[in-house]
């Protein structure tokens, strides 16, 4: 009888044990994904979502792939209303980059949104594909800034810095921005405008006349961008498709190749619990600060509190 105990005790432990490893290993291949691989002649979908802040996995994942020579070109579906402007920028860089260097054609699809740092990507592709209703365009700069001085005053709540220099604290939200200081940041926001301006000018063999027209942070439906021709044709994402397969030689009907979207930590355990843990909903509302008084391409009221 002991002896039958100990080997039901043992058989225990040992599926505890495997069932802990196996955990382990479900973790690992979500967290630590293997490289997928390419097969047969395909595009390489890529999605830019959201606010365009950190950008990693979506460089991560061209750099790799466009120098595949299974991929032939690159497809990129696009809903964003902008971002930061580095990562835009970088975006467009590599974009460009792509159809230059590894000779890789590039369309851009816009479905819904494809606003300013959006756009500013967008224009580093041959082609623009967009719905006739996305609103795309908003070719501009914004800083956003918040004056709680008097609301300090009213809590009896005095805040100041210490700083090595008169614009070490411009833009702080305790005190007004002084004269001097609005024309900083209006001079920083001009020369980024300047360089979207260029971006497009190069991207869309835009006349820089003809563009300056345009550029004051206004938006196009698609069936405008077009017509513009800030934008080449209206259509859906197959549309673009089989545009770019046309262009790549793969045919109106071609393999598109995706990776899949592997989840982070946050999302593993979202998942587990069966709904949007509290920690994302303080993460997103930290978020809408977080970009006060940084210079963004962004559709007017997309960042504040």
């Amino acid at each position: 009888m002991k002896r039958a105990v100990q080997i039901i005790f043992i058989l225990v432990v040992v599926l505890f044990l495997g069932s802990i490893f196996l955990g382990v290993g479900s973790l690992l291949a979500v967290f630590n994904p293997q490289d997928e691989k390419v097969d047969k002649p395909s595009l390489l979908a890529l999605d830019l979502e959201g606010v365009i802040i950190d950008n990693r996995d979506f460089l991560e994942t061209l750099r790799k792939y466009r120098k595949d020579d299974r991929i032939k070109g690159v497809l990129i579906r696009i809903n964003s209303p902008g971002g930061v402007v580095g990562p835009s920028q970088e975006m467009f860089e590599e974009i460009k980059r792509t159809r230059t260097e590894f000779k890789k054609p590039v369309v851009a699809f816009c479905g819904a949104v494809a606003a300013s740092g959006a756009y500013y990507a967008a224009v580093g592709a041959d082609k623009i594909v967009t719905t006739p209703g996305c609103m795309i365009g908003s070719i501009g700069a914004l800083m956003e800034f918040i004056n709680l001085e008097k609301l300090y005053d009213w809590a009896k709540v005095q805040r100041y810095a210490i700083t090595t220099g008169k614009f070490k604290d411009a833009g702080a939200e305790y005190k007004p921005l002084t004269a001097e200081q609005r024309t900083l940041f209006q001079d920083l926001l001009n020369d980024v405008l300047a360089q979207f301006k260029a971006a497009i000018i190069e991207g869309r063999k835009m006349k820089p006349d003809f563009l300056n027209q345009y550029a004051d942070g206004r938006v196009f439906t698609g069936a405008q961008a077009v017509k513009l021709g800030f934008a080449d044709s209206t259509g859906t994402w197959d549309d673009a498709r089989k545009e770019l397969g046309e262009m790549t030689g793969l045919g109106n009907d071609p393999e598109i190749f995706k990776t899949k979207k592997h989840r982070g930590l946050m999302e593993f355990f979202e998942e587990a619990s069966g709904g949007e843990s509290k920690m994302r909903k303080l993460a997103e509302s930290v978020l809408k600060t977080e970009l006060n008084g940084r210079p963004l391409f962004m559709l007017p009221g997309a960042v504040g509190l």
